[in-house]
């Protein structure tokens, strides 16, 4: 194992990236948009053909969210928002796995993400790696 490894994912000050509070907001806003398309057609039988376009823009959506987190600071991913993206993407894995039972993993997806956005920051910032709350100067 790379000894190095730990340096590199030890939390540091997040990359100071201006446009992205702005960009977040409209990514974020078309996301839970196009999620609540998708979760609210499965009850009304809507299949991938139907449910299409608010597939695509969520995966679009969610994948750039996920990159911009990652641009700002990579170590987020090992912190408690970042453990919670991995959880809701297991869980949205599942219900690609077992279609049968996709609302109720699609379902629990939603309220793992409303959890993750919405906890307090001493969890948001916990980090899994030196099992501590990152502090930021600046914040």
């Amino acid at each position: 194992m790379d000894s190095k490894l730990p340096d590199r994912a030890t939390p540091r000050p997040p990359r100071a990236l201006p446009w992205a509070r702005p960009v977040q907001l409209i990514l974020r806003s078309f996301h839970i948009a196009a999620m609540a398309l998708v979760v609210g057609g499965i009850p009304f039988g809507g299949d991938f053909q139907a449910l299409r376009g608010p597939i695509l823009v969520t995966l679009a959506s969610g994948a750039l969210l996920l990159g911009l987190d990652l641009a700002k600071n990579p170590a987020s991913l090992t912190q408690g928002s970042g453990v919670a993206v991995l959880v809701k993407l297991g869980l949205l894995g599942m219900g690609f796995l077992q279609p049968t039972a996709r609302l109720p993993w699609y379902l629990a997806a939603t309220l793992v993400a409303s959890i993750g956005s919405h906890m307090p920051g001493s969890w948001r910032h916990f980090s899994f790696l030196t099992w501590k709350v990152v502090r930021y100067p600046d914040r």
